[in-house]
């Protein structure tokens, strides 16, 4: 058995990597961007790719060929199941409505005087969302029917940039504030308010589309709970203050304590359902203190969870003690491989 692992010494891939040569798996360093890349995998059982949707080869060609050779029976992390509705948020709407999860009320229209129409008869706040964008990116709370209006005729005309040079400015500046980042970044800011990322210019302008959810009020963070290989772990995140956004604000809390089971259960019952290899689901509470699924997700920065103190098993007991993820990655491809799953 050998794996193959895509060459990139971010996310994922590092770790994957160590876990190989530490535990003596056999792996070959596979470039996916190659046109010979069907080719490079003829000796490898199996293929790894954390793909990203800020890296404009990615949003290129990465599900295509993952989803074409799942195709033939080739096994992948991630495969179909986990990696359709990443980065999509209208996509995960209809997955989690279909297996009756708790969600967020959702609504998407495709057509402008139908949105336009039930802006009349809707209240407010309500929250706007484009599909795609990670950080809270592309989220801003519409307090009046005029604010959703004129999202509506946007999205129906020239659209949206993916990248908002303004506010990812702003966001850059209310962490350097806390000494979350650098003048380094803060620069990078300014310049991007001219050279936007290039991912942004492959994904075009967002439009022929208008996606709103409901405002849960009274939250002062959400939960975010991960599965991999039949184990969760946690992140309580924090919302930025003077906004209602909780997804990349940098204020994080680990403790066990911190988090309602009930979130646990829930997510280990809804991936029954999704079967993803990996998988995260971003909670927030209603008014009756009922969990509830705002978005999910299978790729996350690894970095960010290094803090967890332990993690649950599908009968909810706690397991203190340190551990990555990525390892439990390569695991699950591997009970896969062999048929074990």
């Amino acid at each position: 058995m050998k794996l193959a692992i895509h060459d990139s010494q971010s996310g994922f891939h590092p770790q994957w990597v160590e876990y190989c040569k530490l535990n003596n798996i056999k792996y070959k360093i596979v470039d996916c961007y190659a046109n010979n890349i069907i080719t490079q995998l003829n000796d490898c059982n199996g293929l790894m790719w954390h793909f990203s949707q800020s890296n404009s080869k990615d949003i290129v060609i990465a599900k295509q060929i993952l989803f074409a050779l799942e195709h033939t029976g080739y096994k992948m992390f991630p495969n179909f199941k986990t990696a359709w509705t990443f980065d999509d948020k209208v996509a995960q709407k209809y997955l989690l409505e279909a297996i009756d999860a708790p969600i967020v009320p959702s609504f998407a229209f495709y057509d402008k005087s139908q949105a336009l129409k039930w802006v009349s008869k809707t209240n407010f706040p309500k929250v706007f969302k484009l599909r795609g964008g990670a950080g809270s990116a592309n989220v801003r709370l519409v307090k009046n029917k005029r604010e959703a209006n004129y999202l509506i005729k946007k999205s129906f005309g020239k659209g949206f940039t993916q990248y908002e040079g303004w506010s990812n400015l702003k966001e850059r500046l209310r962490k350097y504030k806390r000494g979350k980042t650098g003048l380094k970044d803060v620069a990078k800011g300014i310049v991007r308010l001219w050279y936007p990322p290039y991912y942004s210019k492959i994904i075009g302008r967002e439009r022929g589309y208008i996606y709103f959810q409901e405002f849960i009020p009274n939250n002062n963070s959400d939960t975010r709970i991960i599965l991999i290989d039949s184990k969760a772990f946690a992140l309580k995140r924090m919302v930025r203050k003077g906004d209602f956004r909780a997804s990349g604000s940098g204020e994080c809390y680990y403790g066990k304590d911190e988090f309602d089971e009930r979130c646990v259960k829930l997510a280990f019952e809804i991936n029954k359902k999704i079967e993803s290899q990996c998988i995260a689901y971003d909670f927030v509470f209603d008014q009756n203190k009922s969990p509830l699924i705002v978005e999910i997700s299978y790729g996350f920065i690894p970095s960010v969870y290094r803090d967890c103190p332990g993690f649950w098993d599908e009968q909810l007991n706690w397991h203190e003690g340190k551990f990555r993820p990525e390892d439990w990655m390569v695991q699950t491809i591997i009970k896969q491989i062999k048929g074990h799953v």
